[in-house]
């Protein structure tokens, strides 16, 4: 009897409108604004600016400008003229500038390199000579430190010894009273007293 009762309301059960229009995923509207585009704002313009820079290709030479811009090249003209009180602060200086660019001997002194490694390198290749009794090399070695740095109180004191050495007693005397007045009270100050009253005996001796 359940039976029966089942299929007179299956027979009964209001059919489905097949006429009804079927459901499909609507495709999203191409002319619809993007959602992740930036809004327009009133003037018609992007709220966010365009940070990227712009491509090479698509600048137009045409529309630059030829007038000349700031530049930072090295090429740009850099004003080399004296100050204005210069000819009262230095009346002079136009006279040595116009001697040196002559070659004339003038108060000017010759530029050297300053180099205190070097001079220190020369000064210890300048040692090992003067302990193999090589003396003219030791010399040159000494006499390049002071061209690398000139008031180098070792060189000068070891060119001394080594001019001493080597039997020229007037250019040992030089170098001697140079180290003293570089250091006056230095380490081999004593040494440099001692090597003048030992050269200079001899002559007070012949001028007696």
């Amino acid at each position: 009897m359940l039976a029966c009762s089942l299929n007179g309301w299956a027979q009964n059960a209001p059919k489905p409108d097949n006429s009804a229009p079927s459901r499909q995923p609507v495709p999203a509207d191409k002319t619809a604004p993007d959602a992740a585009a930036p809004t327009a704002g009133k003037s018609g313009q992007s709220a966010e600016p365009n940070l990227a820079p712009p491509r090479p290709d698509r600048i137009d030479a045409s529309a630059l400008s030829d007038e000349a811009g700031e530049s930072s090249s090295k090429d740009d003209a850099v004003d080399l003229s004296p100050p204005d009180d210069d000819a009262r602060a230095h009346p002079k200086s136009t006279e040595a500038v116009l001697d040196a660019e002559s070659g004339a001997d003038s108060d000017v002194g010759e530029f050297h390199p300053w180099d205190p490694h070097k001079a220190a390198k020369n000064v210890e290749v300048g040692d090992f000579y003067f302990k193999q009794k090589n003396y003219v090399a030791a010399e040159s070695r000494y006499r390049e430190a002071l061209y690398y740095k000139n008031n180098d109180a070792i060189a000068t004191f070891r060119l001394a010894v080594c001019l001493e050495k080597m039997s020229r007693p007037d250019e040992a005397v030089e170098q001697y009273q140079k180290y003293l007045k570089i250091l006056p009270y230095g380490p081999e100050s004593q040494e440099a007293k001692k090597a003048l009253d030992r050269l200079s005996a001899p002559a007070s001796k012949s001028v007696k």
